[in-house]
């Protein structure tokens, strides 16, 4: 098993690089980069723009607000927008944002940099990208925790349930509301929440914005966990509709095709309890496909699931500042949280390998080449 860890460990190197070299490829080629977001900020506003850019570069852009706005004519710039500004001007920012120099040494110093951790600063916030990640991790870790862990403790046992009552009625009427919650967004089920419990139209029981209260830090302990619990109660049954619908069909599946097997008739036939068939035979076996698929359904969850709950419920989370930086163009936190979190990723995959052989003694990986 060691060695099956380290040659993963090994592999995550080159997938890691590929990944962003294919998403920094495709990003240079997109239109709407960062120098030209600032150049739309610039025009109607070049004063504040302009000693904005002076004022990080530390210096001068070599020309007033007014020579750069009224400079006139075409620049011959390859920028969208950036006629009648003055080519001084746009060479400042090409400095500024790293575009002076050529596409593979680009990559090449932020791949560098990355390495050791260091994704740089923002180019439009003026902060750090890890103190960015810092400040908005508490809300989608709080969104993701507790998502993944109802969705797996109510989908599992239902799953198992409707796999032993299968064509029952139980069976039948779970599937309905399994449908259900699978054919509903989460973020359309979320609006219906708002409208019904959170003052939208009928009661107001549950608060519309951030994770906690203004005065969260001066309430006694037990109530800064039910203030806690009270703001997360609607995102976090929003975002658990949609996910347990697929995962309890996953689970029945796994369950009826193990169910079908000899080696349960045959452990039936030798006159052991039920129970012990279905928990001490049939789960272990069942649940190898609901575990391969925990590392992606908490990444997914925890990172990416939750944008629109973000955005509807107004939690400021990494969902929200990944889809801001893609709009303003930002490549440091969208270069950044990509690298960390597409590492994460792999290492929670190789995290799903390792609890394959704590469910299953029996899986040997060490005979896998990969």
């Amino acid at each position: 098993m060691l060695a099956y860890i380290i040659r993963r460990l090994l592999l995550i190197i080159p997938t890691l690089f590929g990944i962003m070299v294919i998403n920094f490829l495709i990003v240079q080629i997109a239109p709407g980069g960062p120098i030209e977001q600032m150049i739309a900020r610039v025009q109607g506003t070049a004063v504040e723009a302009t000693s904005r850019i002076g004022g990080t570069a530390g210096g001068d852009t070599g020309a007033g607000p007014q020579t750069q706005a009224q400079a006139g004519g075409d620049t011959g710039s390859r920028y969208h927008g950036a006629q009648g500004l003055d080519p001084a001007f746009i060479k400042q920012l090409e400095k500024e944002f790293g575009f002076d120099k050529p596409l593979p040494e680009r990559f090449l110093h932020m791949m560098s940099n990355y390495i050791m951790f260091d994704f740089g600063n923002s180019y439009f916030r003026d902060q750090r990208v890890v103190d960015l990640v810092i400040q908005k991790m508490p809300v989608s870790i709080s969104l993701g925790i507790w998502t993944t862990l109802i969705v797996y403790l109510v989908s599992i046992p239902l799953g198992i349930a409707k796999a032993v009552r299968d064509g029952q009625p139980f069976d039948v009427w779970t599937s309905g509301v399994v449908i259900v919650g699978y054919a509903i967004p989460s973020f359309l089920f979320a609006v219906l929440l708002i409208v019904v419990f959170a003052g939208g139209r009928y009661l107001d029981w549950f608060p519309l914005r951030g994770l906690v209260s203004d005065n969260w830090s001066s309430l006694p302990w037990y109530r800064q966990i039910l203030d806690y619990v009270w703001h997360m109660a609607l995102p976090v049954l929003s975002m658990v509709i949609g996910g347990f619908a697929g995962l309890v069909m996953l689970t029945k599946n796994s369950f009826l095709e193990e169910i079908g097997k000899q080696y349960v008739i045959t452990a039936r036939a030798k006159g052991l309890a039920e129970r012990r068939v279905l928990y001490g035979h049939v789960f272990r076996n069942a649940m190898l496909i609901v575990i391969a698929g925990f590392p992606g359904a908490f990444i997914g969850i925890l990172f990416t699931g939750a944008l629109l709950i973000e955005v509807i419920f107004s939690l400021d989370g990494l969902g929200l500042l990944g889809f801001e930086a893609a709009i303003n163009r930002d490549y440091p936190v969208m270069f950044g949280t990509l690298y960390f979190f597409t590492l994460l990723g792999l290492v929670m995959n190789l995290v799903g390998d390792v609890t394959y052989v704590m469910v299953d003694p029996r899986i040997d990986f060490d005979s896998r080449r990969v």
